[in-house]
């Protein structure tokens, strides 16, 4: 399906997720805007002109790019209701050959948080890259203390894997992540986290 003419969307009960699209520029910027305080300790520093037109223009003509080469998959999710955005997920830096393998990377808006409407996205995203992306492996991670994004990789069949020193600049500091990896053929049972 990368790189296909045919138009990318996953649907989930309650969602439509698609790439952005340049129309979609309000809805983000106040979206990340009004959430900033609760997105800003999970996320690397926003640059000055994160919310501007022009960056956002970047960021679609990426998605575009990336969606078109097969090295990513950046998707917003869109509720079905009242076509409101959401938040977004990312299957980002996919490798391909012996490694058929992902990136999974999300964020949601503050008043869409703990609604399940991520762990929606997360589950038809790795469907998706299981199903038709034919990968084996997805993996992602997260700062030690988040502990609702650790608990929904982990109902969404991600287990934990170790963790990652100095892994990304988040909020200005680099910061160790735990790593976690949802298999296509996963035959190692459940893992305990600290």
């Amino acid at each position: 399906m990368l790189g296909s003419r045919r138009k990318l969307r996953l649907d989930t009960e309650r969602l439509v997720l698609r790439p952005p699209e340049h129309g979609d520029f309000r809805p983000w910027a106040d979206l990340r805007r009004d959430s900033r305080a609760f997105l800003k300790p999970w996320e690397p520093t926003w640059a000055a002109d994160h919310l501007s037109r022009k960056s956002f223009s970047n960021r679609v003509y990426w998605a575009q790019k990336s969606i078109g080469n097969g090295s990513a998959l950046p998707l917003f999710l869109i509720r079905r209701e009242d076509d409101m955005l959401l938040g977004a997920i990312t299957l980002d830096n996919i490798r391909r050959g012996p490694a058929q393998a992902g990136t999974t990377g999300y964020w949601i808006g503050e008043p869409f948080a703990r609604q399940g409407y991520m762990r929606e996205a997360i589950s038809a995203l790795v469907h998706h890259a299981f199903t038709v992306l034919d990968l084996s492996r997805i993996e992602a991670g997260c700062l030690p203390e988040n502990t609702p994004s650790r608990r929904l990789l982990e109902s969404c069949g991600y287990k934990y894997e170790g963790v990652a020193q100095s892994y990304l600049q988040i909020d200005g500091r680099w910061r160790n992540h735990v790593l976690y990896a949802n298999l296509r053929y996963d035959r190692r049972g459940r893992t305990e986290t600290g």
